[in-house]
């Protein structure tokens, strides 16, 4: 892929998207799809903070100039050219990140690696905000990696070991930009066992827009996280857990006649999502994910109701 033209300093009132933008430049030759939207919301966030005066309105001339001279670069790839595709990508993406922190996280693996792979992953979906809301999975996924980044990253700072796996923490925290670990200096409190820590398992499903995903499950083996080599960070190969495939609904099968149920196309574009993620669960061998998405989409499909 080309080089794009380099950006002007960032102003001061661009401060928080920073990191938004550092992710984008880390993401322009290992994923430039992560790249193009990163870089968009820092263009939409952007704006909406401040259009107006000179360098600003200069700044996001020039990001407005790599977003065109990217869209160029990418324009025959469908998650540029259809939201839907692209929303499913970068979700997918985080995802990824997440559980590959998640599962350090879980086995007691604290490394610069996994910190900045939570942070990431937080970051990635304040990006999914271009395609519209959250979800509640993705707010509390979003806090939750955002958390622990600042959690680990402070305990290792200080030369203690970090509790492994879900703790309790701080629901009023908040912050700005740290710009040493690249996490929000949120508010830490002791990690307590109790009935009101944040724990992923007790959520319905650890899912991003119905990527039904159990807490902790492996990361793929190609994860983008990858460990620089200049840490000198190495871990163990991490082992696919055995996996449940769930039973097929036989009342999926019914002979009921597709001309009898009107489909909208929001409709259409929901089965279209859940066939997606279903292609994207099988890149990761995660045949349970798939067919759960693919009942989904089969059912909406045939009955007009998820």
């Amino acid at each position: 892929m080309a080089a794009l033209a380099p950006l002007p300093p960032l102003p001061p009132q661009f401060k928080s998207l920073q990191h938004h933008l550092r992710t984008a430049q880390e993401h322009d030759k290992r994923d430039p799809v992560v790249a193009y939207y990163c870089r968009l919301y820092a263009m939409q966030t952007g704006m909406k903070i401040d259009s107006k005066t000179p360098e600003c309105r200069k700044f996001l001339s020039k990001l407005m100039d790599q977003l065109e001279a990217l869209k160029k670069q990418l324009g025959d790839n469908e998650a540029i050219t259809q939201e839907i595709v692209g929303c499913a990508h970068v979700e997918n993406y985080a995802l990824k990140m997440f559980l590959y922190a998640d599962n350090e996280d879980r086995a007691g693996r604290f490394h610069k690696n996994m910190i900045k792979s939570f942070y990431t992953a937080s970051l990635l979906i304040d990006v999914l905000t271009v395609f519209g809301e959250l979800t509640d999975e993705n707010m509390k996924h979003r806090k939750y990696a955002r958390w622990k980044a600042t959690y680990i990253h402070n305990c290792l700072k200080n030369g203690e070991t970090p509790q492994a796996g879900p703790v309790g923490m701080d629901e009023e925290s908040n912050g700005e930009e740290n710009e040493e670990a690249g996490t929000s200096p949120l508010p830490i409190h002791p990690p307590q066992r109790s009935s009101s820590a944040y724990d992923p398992s007790n959520m319905p499903s650890s899912s991003y827009t119905g990527i039904q995903i159990p807490p902790g499950a492996h990361a793929p083996a190609n994860t983008p996280a990858e460990v620089p080599h200049s840490t000198g960070v190495t871990g163990s190969t991490i082992q696919p857990t055995p996996q449940n495939i769930p039973a097929v609904d036989p009342a999926l099968f019914s002979t009921m006649s597709i001309g009898d149920i009107r489909l909208t196309p929001e409709d259409f574009a929901r089965a279209q999502k859940y066939c997606k993620y279903a292609g994207s669960a099988l890149q990761y061998e995660d045949v349970s994910t798939a067919v759960q998405n693919l009942q989904k989409a089969l059912k909406l499909l045939t009955t007009g109701r998820e």
